[in-house]
């Protein structure tokens, strides 16, 4: 069994000052207690990535680094979004460690799962998915809407673990795979599984947050989902397309009742026909365009080929 292999935290930080020092703490405690295991190397680090925080993370975290030799830091020059910070963090890591962690700063994944990721890595595992093994701690939208989420991507053909999030291991290797996917519109969730690398999946509880405000408000939560469905699907286009010829031949039949009516003699006004038709097409016209035009905004973001995040400061 191969031991002792130098394992990252990356944590992407977001107005996170109320959690910073306890999250430090416990983690601190987390590593130095598997360095003792020699469950993983000496040289094992933890590696805070502040994404443009208008608070005193930042601070705090070079602070950190002065005084924990555990802990490094990665400030992007603005706020670029979670998913892209995380991937600055993995990005930058993947020269220095053997495999790595990405998991919340709140601490509400499970730490104490840490340790089973990393036997599974030295299984052979390149992929080490964290999956909640229930959502007894969530309210009933945010169950009802994260698992009809999870249902949805299924549904549209996208290749995602159910109830995982970002809390996973990835190797070395796994890391320069990573590194290919050159998209804008990141959905690591999505991206991860198509590296086909071996995995597998540690369950774990979610703990509530020990302080501090989610970072994941119902309509950042929205926005994510809608980016994951249009970033690895096409079916939504397919399924106007679908609803369009169904609209296409109903109004056919329509026209030739409309026809024979006519001729028999029994016409008459339709004015709440034409309304409700007017009204029916006309918004679905819309909703077409809308869509058409999400898949079209993404092709232009890609287009451009802008950096996801720009690294200003790194503390080693």
């Amino acid at each position: 069994m191969k031991k002792c292999e130098i394992l990252c935290l990356v944590i992407p930080c977001y107005n996170e000052e109320e959690v910073l020092p306890e999250t430090a703490k416990r983690l601190t405690e987390k590593l130095n207690g598997m360095i003792e295991r020699k469950l993983i190397s000496p040289e094992s680090k933890m590696v805070f990535v502040n994404d443009g925080s208008k608070d005193q993370t930042w601070p705090i975290i070079r602070e950190l680094h002065a005084t924990n030799p555990l802990v490094w830091g990665i400030n992007l020059s603005r706020n670029k979004g979670h998913q892209n910070a995380l991937l600055a963090g993995l990005m930058t890591v993947k020269e220095y460690a053997d495999m790595a962690i990405s998991l919340d700063a709140d601490l509400q994944d499970d730490i104490d799962a840490i340790d089973q990721f990393v036997e599974k890595y030295y299984e052979g595992y390149d992929v080490v998915y964290g999956v909640r093994s229930s959502r007894e701690t969530d309210t009933f939208f945010k169950k009802f809407t994260a698992q009809g989420f999870y249902k949805l991507m299924k549904v549209l053909g996208v290749d995602i673990v159910y109830n995982h999030a970002d809390y996973r291991l990835m190797s070395k290797r796994a890391l320069h795979e990573l590194e290919n996917f050159k998209e804008v519109n990141l959905f690591l969730r999505g991206i991860v599984p198509l590296i086909g690398f071996p995995s597998s999946v540690v369950t774990y509880e979610r703990h509530e947050r020990f302080a501090g405000e989610s970072k994941y408000p119902l309509k950042k939560m929205l926005n994510f989902a809608f980016d994951g469905i249009t970033s690895f699907s096409v079916k939504p286009i397919r399924m106007v397309t679908s609803l369009g010829l169904i609209i296409f031949s109903i109004s056919i039949i329509m026209l030739i009742v409309f026809l024979i009516t006519h001729l028999c003699g029994n016409t008459v006004p339709g004015w709440t026909t034409i309304v409700i038709s007017v009204w029916a097409i006309g918004g679905l016209q819309l909703l077409a365009i809308g869509i058409i035009g999400e898949y079209i905004g993404k092709i232009y973001m890609e287009s451009k080929a802008r950096p996801k995040y720009i690294i200003q400061d790194f503390l080693k």
